[in-house]
């Protein structure tokens, strides 16, 4: 399962429009992303189940995997290919028996490197530290400097995934420390071209070993 798990990781912006959230995941999947992160902070029930499922059917159609923000139970219902948790969303444990081993458990780990130890220990199958720089999205996270990626990264046996303030600029920073997938928002999202914007990230996977 974590072997795979590296590349660009498309996290959704906040959109209560179904038609335009597609769109803009269309897009990115266009450009070669193979791992959404369905995030909707603000939306109703209703509202998050419809745009997880129809971003599921996108997803399928261009062979890439679709990952529910904080939900475990929507994760499930619809059929998802797996949950990432934050420190208030659940036992991880009780979570990893839900999921089953085909699919995807994914830990917010922050600043804390014991609990990316509680996370593997767990069975998660990627640890997420940050915000690796200043975010927009949350101004006032703690942040997770460079060093803890490459502790991260040699210490867990684990894909680690490197989130926010991400940007094609500083990305090649945070692959250099150890990330194995970018998580990003703003910076695909709010490109004047997303499928090149995702392009232009994916190669710089390609020059990293």
């Amino acid at each position: 399962m974590t072997t795979d798990l590296r590349g660009l990781y498309a996290v959704t912006p906040d959109d209560s429009l179904l038609p335009r959230l597609s769109n803009l995941v269309g897009q990115a999947l266009a450009g070669g992303v193979r791992l959404v992160q369905y995030r909707n902070k603000d939306a109703p029930p209703a509202l998050r189940r419809s745009q997880a499922a129809e971003l599921l059917r996108i997803c399928r159609a261009c062979d890439a995997r679709l990952i529910v923000n904080d939900d475990l139970a929507l994760a499930l219902e619809i059929g998802a290919d797996g949950v990432h948790l934050g420190r208030d969303d659940g036992e991880l444990g009780a979570a990893r028996a839900a999921l089953g081993r085909g699919r995807i458990l994914g830990v917010s780990c922050y600043d804390d490197i014991s609990a990316g130890e509680a996370a593997a220990a767990a069975g998660a199958d990627y640890l997420a530290f940050g915000s690796v720089f200043a975010s927009s999205i949350k101004p006032q996270a703690v942040r997770a400097p460079l060093a803890l990626l490459a502790e991260a990264k040699k210490r867990f046996a684990l894909p680690i995934a490197a989130i926010g303030g991400i940007t094609l600029a500083n990305a090649p920073q945070a692959l250099a420390a150890g990330a194995d997938l970018l998580a990003v928002i703003t910076d695909l999202f709010d490109a004047p071209d997303i499928a090149k914007r995702a392009k232009e990230y994916e190669t710089l996977f390609l020059r990293t070993p």
